[in-house]
């Protein structure tokens, strides 16, 4: 059942609705054109005090999309899924980086609220959930009336506010392929303050370690570019490293290409630059067991 409300605007009539099934929601979709409303945490402030000009569908009912599951293939968080319930809910060590970003996401009241698929639908170069499921070779699931498509996480944020979703879908899930909920993870994020702040670097880096040496690695930064990178040229130096103190050498020395950090309030570009590489290295020590590395000041 969906409830519906009109109201006026300053050119048109205004439509809120909250449908109960997901096939409710996708039905409205493919007629109108609408603002998600999920949590809300970055919904709100970016509206203010602004008179309301865009339809809104309020998902908060869609019970179906939220929570955790394991399949034979993936692991899938729906996109209504909570970061604390990704804290919350057991997961391979593969997954610890995720959780350490959930508890980065604002404070606690947030974490209840905002979700997963929120904070990708954002597309903040600062998305603290990002680079963790980047590491994941996580997917999102895209879904209209008419079908369902996945991307991987790299091909959907496009950009600062940019993704991938055409008119009439909304994404429903993230998946996370078995094959890569492997190994153990670290994520590291630098800020102005401890919490509460947006990251002026954040690292997170998932290893494989096979008789004591490393078999694959997965490494991601976020708030250096305008969407948040894997770094291929630190996963080729890592692997078939054994694991010992010198892997801090091999990161410092592999090319990170992929990252165009800005300057802005929090930060310059060159010390943003340097910064990645030194939180880079602590995620790699913290995923190999090491203990956690030098953060740049």
């Amino acid at each position: 059942m969906v409830r519906f409300w009109e109201g006026s605007g300053r050119q048109s009539v205004i439509r809120y609705a909250k449908p109960t099934t997901v096939d409710e929601a996708l039905a409205l979709l493919g007629e109108d054109r609408w603002r998600i409303l999920a949590g809300g945490t970055d919904f709100y402030p970016a509206q203010g005090a602004k008179p309301f000009r865009d339809n809104i569908l309020d998902i908060n009912g869609l019970a179906a999309l939220r929570g955790v599951e394991e399949t034979d293939e993936y692991w899938r968080i729906g996109a209504r899924t909570t970061w604390t319930d990704v804290v919350r809910h057991p997961l391979p060590a593969a997954f610890d980086a995720l959780k350490a970003a959930a508890r980065e996401v604002g404070s606690v009241q947030i974490q209840n609220v905002a979700s997963v698929a929120g904070n990708l639908c954002n597309a903040s170069p600062a998305a603290d959930g990002v680079p963790a499921l980047l590491t994941l070779d996580a997917d999102v699931e895209l879904r209209s009336a008419k079908a369902v498509r996945h991307l991987p996480l790299g091909d959907f944020i496009l950009g600062n506010r940019r993704t991938a979703l055409q008119p009439g879908e909304m994404v429903t899930a993230i998946r996370v392929p078995r094959r890569s909920a492997t190994g153990a993870s670290a994520f590291v994020k630098l800020g102005a303050r401890r919490y509460l702040v947006i990251s002026i670097a954040m690292a997170a880096a998932r290893l494989v370690v096979e008789d004591g040496v490393i078999a694959d690695a997965a490494i991601a930064v976020g708030s250096c570019s305008a969407v948040a990178r894997r770094l291929a040229g630190v996963e080729a130096a890592l692997r078939d490293q054994p694991v010992a103190a010198a892997l801090a050498d091999a990161v410092l020395a592999a090319p990170i290409d992929e990252l165009s950090p800005i300057a802005d309030v929090r930060g310059s570009a060159e010390y943003r630059q340097d910064a990645a590489r030194e939180i880079v290295v602590r995620a790699v020590r913290a995923a190999a067991g090491l203990g956690e590395g030098k953060v740049a000041a």
